[in-house]
């Protein structure tokens, strides 16, 4: 089993179109479903996605519900929301109504500070057992520190190894220290996403040597409980074909052991969003 928690669907072609990917990217502004995820995924071995909103406009992430009504695939979503919005409460009882509604995600930022009305916010995350995915830079993680901290219950996924630029060497030494601060909470996870987007070197290298160094301090710092598969598909076009992408981590917990293998590509997933097993 393979759970990919980071997958973005969007159809820039509905009558009102999206506000995300912009036009001027000739990459990623198309239509993009299931069909054509599954397409380039399900030979890796994929079996579910987690699907994350890039769109900013709430209507689409109804739109994303709906569209997982008949496609069994999507096992998860998390959503994304204003913290600051009036209707914030409303939106988010809404939503979670839904059990396939996993959690919502917040940007740099939304995090740069943590105010009292946004931890009050997230503190309704906490009490319906819902997940926060950060998008955030090394320069936020004492942000997440100190959610992670005040909200033991509420499960935080820092997305795509915090934006490390990755260049074949031993990591930047703020990104290695705010890793050991953010791993003293057990209710952070970090997916390994974003590899190849944050390679340096241009075009991305597929060789498993050049993010090694990055990887062992993820592995020696988080272990075995805590990091999670994601590729960041289609955006994760821009640096690698998904079979690149999904081979690089692959080839390195498979070379740790089978247990971190199933515990990456799945059992972590499960521990962070409790995913849904839908029938397909």
């Amino acid at each position: 089993m393979i759970i990919d928690t980071h997958t973005h669907f969007y159809d820039p072609y509905r009558p009102d179109g999206v506000p995300w990917p912009p036009r001027d990217d000739a990459l990623l502004y198309r239509r993009v479903l299931p069909e054509d995820y599954k397409a380039v995924a399900v030979p890796e071995g994929v079996t579910g996605t987690v699907v994350v909103e890039a769109s900013e406009w709430v209507e689409d992430n109804r739109w994303i519900l709906d569209l997982a009504e008949t496609e069994p695939f999507i096992v998860g979503f998390v959503g994304n929301l204003d913290p600051e919005s009036d209707d914030f409460e409303d939106q988010l009882a809404s939503l979670s109504g839904n059990p396939l509604f996993r959690g919502i995600r917040l940007h740099r930022n939304e995090v740069q500070t943590v105010s009292d009305p946004l931890y009050s916010r997230l503190e309704l995350l906490a009490q319906t057992d819902l997940s926060l995915d950060l998008l955030i830079d090394v320069e936020q993680l004492h942000s997440a520190v100190r959610i992670a901290e005040g909200l033991p219950d509420l499960r935080i996924v820092l997305n795509h190894v915090i934006h490390v630029p990755i260049d074949g060497k031993t990591p930047d030494p703020d990104w290695i220290d705010g890793l050991h601060n953010v791993s003293r909470y057990p209710n952070v996870y970090c997916k390994v996403s974003g590899l190849v987007e944050t390679a340096i070197r241009k075009p991305a290298p597929p060789e498993l040597i050049y993010y090694a160094p990055t990887l062992d301090h993820l592995w020696e710092i988080l272990g075995v409980d805590r990091l999670i598969y994601a590729s960041n598909w289609p955006v994760c076009e821009h640096g690698a074909d998904y079979t690149t992408v999904q081979r690089i981590p692959m080839e390195y917990f498979k070379a740790i052991g089978e247990e971190a293998v199933e515990k990456v590509f799945w059992r972590n997933a499960k521990a962070a969003y409790k995913w849904l097993d839908q029938e397909q």
